[in-house]
């Protein structure tokens, strides 16, 4: 499988992403494990996941216990980087609140570790701005997690291009990650895209087929790909995470899954390299 690097890990060029398997609508607890087990079997090196992604408000962490369990029972766990997210919470009502205090989380961040198993955290992520908190100070927690070995790489989502700079500056050059929305129905994120592949910072696009209620629907609301896809005898979601690879060696997608079948379908994406025909016609279908 090609891969990427994000800091100083050498990773799978498709990531999984965890958030399905534990919000609304989530599978049970076994088919949840033999999604990510799917992942693995795939040859993937690299799930995201977060402390809010969860459904109930009493069980925060839920996804990242369930990826903690899923590694522990998979021969190939421990060659997995686990990205999890803090500052992004959900009270258990379906809405999404922000905290970015230095101070919660220093606390998250620990948390997590603990959820995960581990004594320190491959990659943590500042999940979304706080408006109540200057940035800067919530990225000074993450440089003190740094510092002080909790996390051994830090990054941030859902971020403009002014904040990965100040991130960076904060953390003394050490940003390894950007995570933010990005799909052929969200392209607002390439100026920073572009930027990630300016300075060398990994670019980690969520919903990468437009979210969790459009995946389904993808190969029809995007002719161009299902066009591709028909061509090449593979699924228009294969073509769509090619699609994002060939933005930058930068760009690390991370599809969400809730069933094997889908997780297998998405690892083997990262082997499909498009012509520039391809990537013509796909990147014309966007402008019409």
């Amino acid at each position: 499988m090609q891969q990427r690097t994000i800091g100083t890990a050498t990773v799978s060029a498709i990531g999984l992403g965890g958030m399905p398997m534990s919000i609304e609508g989530r599978p049970d607890r076994e088919r949840s494990i033999a999604t990510i087990h799917a992942s693995l079997d795939a040859g993937v090196t690299f799930i995201d996941t977060a402390d809010a992604y969860h459904r109930d408000a009493n069980e925060v962490g839920h996804n990242e216990e369930l990826i903690a369990e899923a590694l522990k029972g998979h021969a190939a766990g421990k060659d997995v980087l686990v990205a999890t997210k803090g500052g992004h919470l959900r009270p258990g009502d379906g809405s999404w609140t922000q905290n970015g205090h230095p101070d919660y989380l220093k606390d998250a961040a620990k948390a997590s570790a603990k959820r995960l198993g581990v004594e320190s955290i491959g990659l943590y992520q500042f999940h979304r701005p706080d408006p109540e908190v200057p940035y800067a100070e919530s990225i000074g927690a993450l440089k003190e997690l740094l510092d002080e070995g909790v996390i051994q790489q830090a990054g941030i989502s859902n971020a403009t291009v002014a904040q990965i700079d100040e991130a960076n500056e904060v953390l003394d050059g050490r940003l390894v990650s950007v995570q933010n929305q990005f799909s052929p129905a969200f392209l607002s994120s390439r100026d920073e895209l572009r930027h990630c592949a300016e300075i060398g910072v990994a670019f980690l696009p969520w919903s990468p087929f437009g979210g969790i209620k459009k995946a389904g629907d993808f190969g029809s609301d995007h002719s161009a790909f299902q066009e591709v896809a028909d061509a090449r005898g593979v699924s228009p979601h294969q073509v769509a995470l090619a699609w994002h690879l060939a933005q930058a060696p930068v760009v690390v997608p991370i599809p969400g899954a809730s069933r094997p079948e889908s997780a297998k379908n998405s690892a083997e994406a990262a082997d499909l390299e498009l012509t520039e025909d391809e990537l013509t016609t796909i990147e014309s279908g966007l402008d019409a």
